[in-house]
């Protein structure tokens, strides 16, 4: 039963970051990856608008509020972290700023996009 459970929260997981990814390139953003997975860490999604790269948290939960409220401080130090790795493997992109974007979704609302949601050393 809890691995049904867990199942069904990937399934919607997953497809909570395919609309996020949508929604961020209808907003001018290329996705330059998907569920980064480092040692540090764990990113949703990695986009770029113009010399500005955004880590991006999606949260999918019954009502967006919620959504919004469901990363922690220790949440976004770990995708801090892991940014930090991507970055350094990037160097292409040394140029660009980077911020920590949440994107909160609920089924039949239209996402919420909190640009810089977050900043290192704030908790």
């Amino acid at each position: 039963m809890a691995e049904r459970k867990r199942q069904a929260a990937e399934k919607r997981g997953r497809k909570g970051e395919w609309f996020a990814a949508l929604y961020l390139q209808a907003k001018g953003y290329r996705i330059l990856d998907r569920r980064v997975r480092t040692p540090m860490g764990e990113v949703d999604l990695i986009a770029r608008r113009g010399d500005l790269i955004a880590f991006v948290e999606v949260k999918y939960r019954r009502d967006v509020q919620i959504a919004a409220g469901a990363v922690t401080p220790a949440s976004w130090q770990r995708i801090a972290r892991a940014a930090d790795f991507w970055m350094a493997r990037h160097p292409s992109l040394a140029d660009c700023g980077w911020r920590y974007d949440l994107i909160a979704l609920a089924p039949g609302k239209l996402p919420q996009h909190l640009q810089d949601a977050w900043r290192p050393g704030l908790a």
